[in-house]
């Protein structure tokens, strides 16, 4: 697995996690502080899209990961 496919899996995954974390009348709900967090992982997508960098993916290329193509 590359690290842009673990980085859309992370960001896929925190997405709806945060959601049922934070959307009232969720089974899991707690907060709805946890949408600030979904609109955080958003957020650092649409700037990777712009930027080509991601955190996520520094932190994983550290960690041994390959890179994506």
């Amino acid at each position: 697995m590359t690290s842009w496919q673990i980085v859309r899996l992370a960001a896929g995954s925190f997405i709806l996690i945060s959601l049922l974390l934070g959307v009232p009348g969720s089974p899991l709900f707690v907060s709805t502080w946890w949408l600030a967090f979904t609109a955080f992982v958003g957020a650092n997508l649409l700037q990777s899209a712009f930027t080509r960098w991601c955190p996520l993916e520094i932190i994983l290329r550290k960690l041994g990961v390959k890179p994506g193509c």
